[in-house]
């Protein structure tokens, strides 16, 4: 499933809706801050997520019970993809080569990161 990338308000409530897996209209205003959007302009937020395929919900008498429709694993994977092809021309190395060089990884964590890879040449190699 192709995602386009979430704004801030979607992203919260698909990443509260992934942690819990369901949640009702006030479980879900009551992730934002008091400070934050209206209720009603939560309340669109999500009907729109819903016209987009985004979110689902159950009919449990007067409320809705929404739950992710798209899992986070398949969200993540889409973006992560997209910034393969746009900003590294389709190119996994050049972008692995980028985020190990421009992030603080330790020692510790490229040698889990060797690990990973390492594991993943076996298999592909079968």
């Amino acid at each position: 499933m192709d995602v386009k990338p979430l704004n801030n308000s979607e992203l919260q409530i698909m990443k509260y809706l992934w942690k819990i897996e369901k949640g009702f209209m006030k479980d879900i205003v009551d992730q934002f801050p008091s400070d934050g959007p209206a209720y009603t302009t939560i309340s669109t937020l999500v009907n729109r997520m819903v016209d987009k395929k985004l979110i689902g919900f159950t009919k449990l008498g007067r409320d809705k019970q929404y739950y992710p429709l798209i899992k986070k694993n398949e969200y993540f994977k889409g973006q992560i993809g997209s910034i393969v092809s746009d900003f590294f021309n389709n190119s996994s190395t050049q972008f692995a080569s980028f985020f190990t060089k421009s992030t603080d990884m330790s020692i510790d964590e490229l040698k889990e990161l060797e690990e990973i890879i390492k594991n993943q040449i076996k298999k592909k190699e079968g």
